[in-house]
């Protein structure tokens, strides 16, 4: 029901708005401008500084900010009174703050100056309030200044005490980091109990100085010196990190970007965090690739290589830590030489040995136009499904289970709609460090009184939210649910009405847990039998149940089982269909999704069309013209042991860097000193670039045209602030090049092309072009021209044969490789907030890098007791596999007898120790269980 309307009058104009807007939102919604500078339209209005008062009535003058009109109000937004009310005012709060400050003098945006300039104040306002406040001890620039943070500048000298920082840290991003500090004038904004913001909890998500309208919180300048907004080139965007997709604005001078911004849209709603704000200076790094390379003779034996000399190329590079050393193994090329030579390459191996010998890893770093046609080279020109990309690495089980359970891999709901549940399930994800303006929506309910109920291993931030943190023993995840849906069966919290005329094999689940107890299963997973019944209940109970899940639920052996779990729990209880119900499994990368959607598995052309199917083959090969095979490929890890074994021989590998991201690394640096061809086409020489025999020179994100899908389906277009440097190429044009050199000719005139094909051969994608994605995109499907697309899916049957979801009963199994004396410690993997994937670009992002340089394992405190290790010290953690060396963090995030190491540091590669076993059905590997020791 819409809110009932007055009607008052503003300034002498009627006006009518619905009750409980305010004057300042009615004046402002009408073209009236009314100074403040203590609110903002993202904040709650407190009505603290006092400038947007207003006549009411000619009675009283009140801060329309916070006032709510009344019918039959008159109100005057200007006049003698109030003008001289908010001269004062501001005189006043000019009295000690430095003038110019810092954001005056670089942006010209101090919100507070600007109203001493139009009061006429800035020159002598100073000499007009007492000499006392001016020499006092809060206007001591040296106590003031607090430059601890790499991103932020403070100045207290320049704070109003306006509490925007506050509230945008409190209510828009819900870190709770800043408070005020002292008393009378003593007062200052603090972080945490007033540390130094650079040693506070503080995450660098920067909307405090986003938010703030003076000097006194400021963004500190990456490439260029700050400069006026009127001295950039706006660029509407979408951030290149994680799967939320963030809608960003890059400012652009002199052909560097200067500072970015979160724009409003329905993803992010303006806001980003420390790697959208901060992290886009690696596209200008000093080791950028300009040039083709191809390797010396020197460093390509020719012929067979024996064991011997294969290990002993593997070590030469991949050991080399100085970049000049590494560069010194290629020689620039010519473009042409340079793809002659990969096409030439890749067509004899397939005339020699078939197109099984080939293979291709693209990446969910790329976009759509890129994933759709590199898999479109290297099944339509080399013949071969062999191609595959990181999505192996994170969500393949889940899309496993989500395909066989209710017949799509796609997310249910889209994550901004966690306002509408009030039950909300993470598991297995580490939100605020992997998705973090994801993670505010989550906090914002469980503020609103949603009951949130986080599970892992590891202890994550948004646990203090939390009404219950459950922590599993690692490995032991489908022994909690099979609990959790005993008690749903047992307690009747069952929605009997769904599970009849939506679901199929309920029987087959009942029965299997069954021998789920909580009383038996609370000893093997950790979780008191008390937790589990009270966790269920607030599942079965709940009007509306949405989950989150990570890759602490999809990167193990069991994760398809894992998943098959959750979409049980949605199924029992009638959770899907409606807003804030549903499944969603968070995407990592920015393309994930969409990489899936164009067609870059091995067992689907793109929109998840299986290469199998007689029907959908023919389909493709009309549209490519060419004969297609109808086996699915290798995926990733298999393709790295095909490689090992010698029947992968040649590869072309699209911005991936499986040489950091796949598991069991010595296993992945032999397979790729066995490969007999491999080119990288790659922004920086990474650790896998080591390895290859030609390496192209890519585009980065800031440098193209192109759309990308965030974990919501929601397609947006990214557009291109910078350009390419040196003899660098836009990626769809190297990967046309060298398909039309092969003899497939690709003649596209822009990606808009490619995408309206790819959009053609589609089901989800069909009728989606640039012009109608606009400027924040759509979700698919879209079946209104001029709708946003469907957030909910699945509200009236699922996508399967039947149309029913399928339960999927699922026996826990131990993990494979279990500790024991030589190897008492379990390891868990994962990334950090201030790095991405495998750090090639997080790295190098000065601020980034500044703010987490150096690699560490974390450990809980009693562990490193028992060993006589120090918080600090330096100690070696082995495996089966191999050993890295790296500070040991004392943290009682972890639970005794386990340990998390990041895997985006290159000289202490955790990947080194993981373990290559996989997933049967979603082929994924172990990432998060595998045992260790720790050593001096």
């Amino acid at each position: 029901m819409s809110a009932p309307v007055l009607t008052l009058t503003i300034d002498g104009a009627p006006v009518t708005v619905p009750a409980g807007t305010t004057i300042w939102d009615a004046a402002r919604q009408h073209g009236i401008d009314i100074p403040v500078l203590c609110h903002n339209p993202r904040l709650r209005p407190v009505g603290v500084c006092r400038l947007c008062v207003v006549d009411v009535g000619g009675r009283v003058l009140a801060a329309s900010c916070v006032r709510p009109c009344e019918n039959g109000m008159t109100v005057q937004t200007g006049g003698e009174r109030v003008e001289k009310q908010r001269r004062t005012l501001t005189a006043l709060l000019l009295a000690d703050h430095p003038t110019p400050c810092e954001r005056e003098r670089t942006t010209g945006d101090c919100e507070l100056e600007a109203l001493g300039r139009r009061y006429g104040l800035i020159a002598d306002c100073r000499l007009q309030i007492a000499d006392w406040l001016v020499q006092s001890a809060i206007c001591n620039l040296q106590s003031a200044i607090d430059s601890s943070s790499p991103v932020i500048a403070v100045d207290h000298a320049a704070c109003i005490l306006c509490d925007r920082c506050i509230r945008g840290c409190d209510e828009v991003q819900s870190n709770e980091v800043m408070g005020r500090s002292g008393k009378g004038h003593a007062t200052r904004i603090a972080f945490d109990l007033d540390q130094p913001m650079g040693r506070s909890s503080c995450v660098s998500c920067g909307e405090c100085a986003a938010v703030c309208p003076t000097g006194a919180l400021t963004h500190k300048p990456i490439t260029l010196p700050l400069v006026p907004r009127t001295q950039t080139t706006p660029i509407e965007s979408v951030c290149p990190y994680c799967g939320v997709g963030c809608a960003i604005t890059y400012h652009v001078k002199d052909k560097r970007i200067v500072w970015a911004e979160g724009r409003d849209s329905p993803v992010n709603h303006g806001r980003l965090c420390v790697k959208g704000r901060y992290g886009w200076d690696y596209s200008t790094h000093d080791q950028r690739l300009t040039q083709p390379l191809i390797r010396r003779p020197e460093f390509y034996p020719k012929g067979p290589l024996s064991p011997e000399v294969q290990s002993e190329r593997a070590a030469s590079r991949s050991h080399i830590a100085d970049y000049a050393v590494v560069m010194r193994a290629f020689r620039e090329a010519s473009w042409d030489e340079a793809l002659d030579l990969v096409a030439r390459r890749l067509g004899e191996i397939k005339e020699k040995h078939g197109s099984g010998a080939l293979a291709g890893f693209g990446s969910a770093k790329c976009s759509n136009e890129e994933a759709y046609l590199f898999q479109k080279l290297m099944r339509a020109a080399l013949g071969t499904n062999n191609v595959d990309h990181c999505t192996r690495l994170c969500h393949a089980s889940s899309v496993a289970a989500l395909l066989e359970g209710i017949g799509s891999g796609a997310v249910t709901d889209v994550f901004g709609h966690a306002r509408f549940a009030d039950v909300l399930l993470l598991t297995g994800t580490n939100t605020t460090s992997n998705h973090p303006v994801a993670a505010t929506f989550f906090k914002e309910a469980a503020k609103r009184g949603a009951k949130l109920i986080v599970i892992d291993p590891r202890r994550p931030a948004i646990a203090d939210f939390a009404t219950w943190y459950c922590r599993l023993r690692p490995g032991t995840d489908v022994a909690f649910y099979n609990a959790v849906l005993h008690v749903l069966i047992r307690d009747g919290l069952v929605n009997e009405s769904f599970v009849r005329a939506r679901t199929e094999n309920f029987e087959a689940l009942r029965d299997l847990v069954e021998q789920y107890p909580p009383r038996h299963v609370a000893a093997v997973c950790g979780i008191s039998a008390d937790t589990i019944d009270a966790v269920a209940r607030a599942v079965g109970t709940a009007r509306n149940l949405m989950i989150f899940w990570g890759m602490g639920i999809s990167q193990h052996v069991h994760g398809t089982d894992n998943a098959r779990c959750l979409i049980a729990l949605c199924l029992l209880t009638g959770n899907v269909g409606r807003p804030g119900t549903g499944l969603h499994p968070l995407r990592g990368q920015n393309n994930v999704q969409g990489a899936s959607d164009a067609g870059l598995i091995p067992m689907s052309y793109p929109d998840y069309q299986p290469v199998a199917a007689e029907a959908v083959r023919k389909k493709f090969e009309a549209a490519w013209g060419v004969p297609l095979d109808p086996r699915p490929g290798l995926t990733v890890v298999e393709i790295t042991k095909a490689a090992l074994e010698g029947r992968v021989k040649g590869m072309y590998m699209l911005g991936e860097n499986p040489f950091l991201s796949d598991p069991n690394i010595n296993k992945v640096r032999r397979a790729l000193a066995h490969l007999e061809f491999l080119a990288v086409q790659d922004i920086f020489l990474t650790e896998t670039a080591e390895f290859a025999d030609v390496v192209l020179p890519a585009s980065s994100f800031f440098e193209k045209t192109g759309t990308y899908t965030d974990t919501d389906r929601r397609v947006q277009v990214g557009r291109p602030a910078l350009d390419p440097p040196g003899e660098a190429r836009l990626d769809w044009q190297v990967i046309c090049d060298i398909s039309t050199r092969l003899g497939y000719p690709m003649r596209y005139r822009s990606p808009e092309e490619v995408f309206a094909e790819f959009a053609g051969l589609t089901k989800n994608y069909q009728g989606l072009t640039y012009e109608r994605l606009g400027r924040t995109g759509k979700l698919w499907p879209c079946p209104d021209p001029d709708g946003d697309g469907q957030a909910v899916l699945f509200g009236d049957g699922f996508p399967t044969a039947t149309r029913r979801g399928r339960f999927v009963p699922c026996a826990f199994a131990p993990a494979r490789e279990l500790p024991d004396d030589d190897y008492p410690l379990v390891l868990n993997t994962g990334r950090l907030l201030e790095h991405w994937h495998t750090g090639t670009m997080t790295r190098r992002a000065s601020a980034l890098d500044a703010l987490q340089p150096t690699p560490f394992v974390e450990v809980h405190p009693a562990d490193l007791a028992r060993l006589g290790l120090a918080d600090g010290a330096t100690v070696t953690v082995r495996s089966r596999r191999g050993a890295i060396r790296l500070e040991a963090r004392a943290s009682e995030r972890m639970e005794p007898g386990g340990v998390f190491i990041p895997f985006h540091f290159r000289e202490a590669a955790a990947n080194v120790l993981t373990i290559d076993e996989l997933d049967p059905d979603g082929k994924i590997p172990e990432f998060k269980f595998c045992a260790v020791r720790i050593e001096p």
